[in-house]
Formats: C-alpha cells, sequence, structure tokens
C-alpha cells in the first residue's frame, strides 16, 4: 500500500520545512508543499505538530547472532531499533563464531534476509591470519573491514605489526578501528589486580582502559592510514586528547580519516559509574566529564562525524557480577538513541538539523550509502516520526532487547518515535509491529 504523510515537520539536509510526502512501493515518490488527489488505494497518516526525520543508520551495533542469542538476536535487536527510529544497522564481526570468512559473513547476512525488520549489512572481521580471505571479500556489498586495535573475544585482537600494515596499505574499503592498546591495559590492570584482588570496583575501569591506552592506539592507526592513504573510520572515541587526531577544515565527503561518538560518552561520565555501576561499563571506558564536554565539542565542530551506539547486549545477569574481569562490556542502547538525543535537544544542546546530520545524513556519506540517509524523491522511504513532546518512562515493560534491561530503565524521556517506515512499509506504528515485511540488505555507491 502506498502511504501519504500529510502536514509533517520534515528534518532534512540543515532545514526544517512542513511538507506532505507521498510514498509509493519501497519509494519517496514525492516531496511537496501539498500532497492531494491520489488517486490509488493509499494509507493517509497525519503529521501534524509531529516531525519527520530521515531513518537512523546506526553504523556499530553488535547484535549477538550466531552463537550468542541468549542475549540478542539479529530479529530481537533490529526490531529494537525499528522502535526507536532506526532503520539501518552496521553489525561487527565478534559473533560466535566470529565473521573471519566470506562463508560466515554470507550466513549472517542469509539470518538477516530471514529475520530483520531494518536494513542491514555487516562488517568483515579481521585476525592475524585471515587476510587472504579478507582479500577476496566483495567490499562493494559489505560496509567495511572490522579491526579490535585492542582486546576482543576469541582471536579478533591484531597485534601482528606486519599485518596492520598490510591490512592498511591493501584492504580496498573503509576501516573501522576499535582502539586501545593491549599493553597499556594489561599494566593497569596487574596493578589493579595487586591492589584489589579480583573485586576491583568497577570505576577503575576507565583508570584500567585509560587516555593512554586509548590514544596510543587511536594515534597509531590514524598514522597507518595517513602513510597507506586508507579509508579509516575510528569507532567509540571516549577521550578529549582523541579529539585533537580529527579535522574539520573540509568537508565530510573528502576526509580519508573520520570519527564516531557513542551515546554512553555523550550521556555519562566516569561519576556515574556509583549509581550504574557495572550497567555502563563498556570498551572503551566512560571517562571523565571534561572528556564528555571535549566529545560533545569535537561533535558539534564536526572533528566528529557521527553518533552511533555500540549496542552491545548482555543478560542481567552476566552484568550484575561481582568479579570485574568477568563482567562483559556492553549495553543495549538502540531503542532509546534517537530519544537520548532528543533530550540534549531540549536542553538546548543541539538542534534537531545537527540530529539527523550526526545519525543519517553522515553515516550515508562516510560509508558511500546508496540512496539511504535524506529524504529525497527517488530514495528509498526509510524514515520515522516523532512526537518530541510527548514523554515516555523507559521500563522493563517497553524495553525490547532481548536482554531486557537498559542504562536509562526508569528515566523519563521527552520525545516519542510514533511510526518507523522503512523500504515503505510501516513496519512500526504507535507501539504496534506489522512484520509482514523485512529489511534489505543495503548497497553502496563504489
Amino acid at each position: 500500500m502506498s502511504i501519504l504523510i500529510k502536514n509533517a515537520l520534515i528534518v532534512n539536509e540543515g532545514i526544517i520545512t512542513s511538507k506532505d510526502i507521498f510514498i509509493k512501493n519501497d519509494r519517496i515518490e514525492k516531496i511537496e508543499n501539498s500532497i492531494s488527489n491520489i488517486n490509488e488505494n493509499h494509507k493517509e497518516i497525519d503529521a501534524s505538530d509531529k516531525y519527520l526525520l530521515p531513518g537512523i543508520i546506526d553504523d556499530q551495533v553488535h547484535f549477538r547472532e550466531p552463537g550468542l542469542t541468549h542475549k540478542g538476536t539479529i530479529y530481537t535487536e533490529a526490531k529494537s531499533g525499528v522502535a526507536g527510529g532506526v532503520t539501518t544497522f552496521m553489525e561487527m564481526p565478534n559473533t560466535k563464531p566470529a565473521a573471519l570468512t566470506r562463508h560466515l559473513l554470507a550466513d549472517k547476512y542469509e539470518i538477516a534476509r530471514q529475520h530483520s525488520l531494518a536494513n542491514y549489512s555487516f562488517f568483515m572481521g579481521t585476525s592475524n591470519d585471515n587476510y587472504e580471505e579478507i582479500m577476496q571479500t566483495d567490499f562493494t556489498k559489505v560496509c567495511g573491514l572490522k579491526i579490535f586495535m585492542g582486546s576482543s573475544t576469541g582471536n579478533l585482537l591484531v597485534d601482528d605489526e606486519h599485518v596492520l600494515s598490510k591490512l592498511f596499505a591493501n584492504v580496498p574499503a573503509l576501516i573501522a578501528t576499535h582502539c586501545e592498546d593491549e599493553e597499556t591495559i594489561k599494566h593497569n590492570l596487574a596493578i589493579a589486580k595487586e591492589k584489589y584482588g579480583e573485586l576491583i570496583p568497577v570505576y577503575q575501569h576507565p583508570i584500567i582502559r585509560n587516555t593512554e591506552a586509548c590514544y596510543l592506539s587511536s594515534s597509531k592507526a590514524k598514522a597507518l592510514a595517513e602513510k597507506h592513504n586508507t579509508r579509516l573510520h575510528i569507532l567509540h572515541i571516549s577521550t578529549e586528547k582523541e579529539c585533537s587526531l580529527f579535522r574539520n577544515d573540509i568537508p565530510l565527503n573528502q576526509k580519508r580519516i573520520t570519527a564516531e561518538a557513542c551515546i554512553h560518552h555523550l550521556w555519562f561520565n566516569d561519576a556515574s559509574y556509583e549509581t550504574k555501576g557495572n550497567f555502563i561499563k563498556w570498551n572503551p571506558a566512560i571517562k571523565t566529564e571534561n572528556d564528555r564536554q571535549a566529545i560533545w565539542k569535537a561533535l558539534l565542530d564536526d572533528r566528529i562525524d557521527i553518533i552511533a551506539t555500540d549496542h552491545a547486549p548482555h543478560t542481567f545477569e552476566e552484568k550484575n557480577n561481582l568479579n570485574y574481569t568477568d563482567i562483559p562490556s556492553g549495553g543495549p542502547l538502540l531503542q532509546h538513541t534517537l530519544q537520548a538525543m532528543l533530550q540534549f535537544y531540549h536542553q538546548g544542546k543541539i538542534s534537531l538539523e545537527r540530529i539527523v546530520e550526526k545519525m543519517c545524513h553522515a553515516p550515508a556519506i562516510c560509508f558511500q550509502v546508496k540512496e539511504r540517509g535524506y529524504l529525497r524523491e527517488g530514495y528509498f522511504a526509510d524514515m520515522s516520526i516523532v512526537d518530541i513532546h510527548k514523554n515516555m518512562q523507559i521500563n522493563s515493560s517497553n524495553i525490547l532487547s532481548k536482554c531486557g534491561w537498559s542504562p536509562f530503565e526508569n528515566e523519563t524521556m521527552k520525545g516519542v518515535i510514533t511510526h518507523t517506515i522503512i523500504n515503505g512499509n510501516l513496519v512500526y506504528d504507535n507501539g504496534v509491529f506489522d512484520e509482514s515485511s523485512r529489511g534489505m540488505r543495503i548497497e553502496f555507491n563504489r
């Protein structure tokens, strides 16, 4: 069925305008001041006093399938994102088994084809010994290559200098990096264990995974990228010092090195460990208020280009562990990513136009996503409708991630996503899902 959205306040390409949008099949057919006399069967949505945004493209999520499906699945986590206005995700390779071969990567695409309500792409993973497999990957159909330049699960840590140099020199694709220096972390962890034993308090997390660990690794990745003219994207910047690595004097589409900020590093600081404890243990760690404010400054002056989630669900039982080294890092954020940013809008910290730029337009530019990320005639009809004045309390009854908890639990958010449209299908309508369609594998202009 075609869809006509009337009287929407459209937030797109730096401006807000009141217009109608007509969607036919999977595309935006018309964007005009007023559209009427549609001579075909269609659904009409009155978006008066509501805002219409392009669908969010989240370039960093961990959905846990295959192998870790007690935490989350592609179906459950994509569904949680759809409720939050996320229409496209790019998922990381640290599943079980890790996506280190083209065959294993294809398996994940097939799961998504069958089960994901949102559009999708998957990163190829990297180890010290899968270089030939990487070089045979078709990166015109894969969002990028992920390198863990810091500890991770299994054999995903890449610490062989020769392998790193080969990858940065020869991979014909965007390389996304998790940057933390392994030796610095090991050294700091040994000190903490000597002092506390196994019961290291979680507030030591940003001391163990400190600024130096992040900066050593990020600056190394930047140096390799500059040496080889690599297209590098550094994920989840967490320190003030790292912000100095990036430039803002050229347009985004001309940058060879880009950066991402995550919701938790924009929202929390190290004082939050007192109340949130293990449930805000992420890698890289949430650090000081000075770091948080510096990340905000870099985001707003365009040294940092993208806002993402690093959505990484673990069960409540796994997070509620007393032994520091056994507490997994990460947490679920995808459902509430836009709502969290709307709180900053209401505080006057960021405009709606800039939220859309950082969460929709910039990921499309950075990853060269084909015909998504904007509200344009002829583009795929991926969008959400938002009532920015309505309040919603986040609680266990409305959390959709399979793990069943959120670091925002009991927060009252001002701003509610009322509709999410994906490829022209009204998938989410005021709490009700239409699961008759599935998302699409996104394509790239490469």
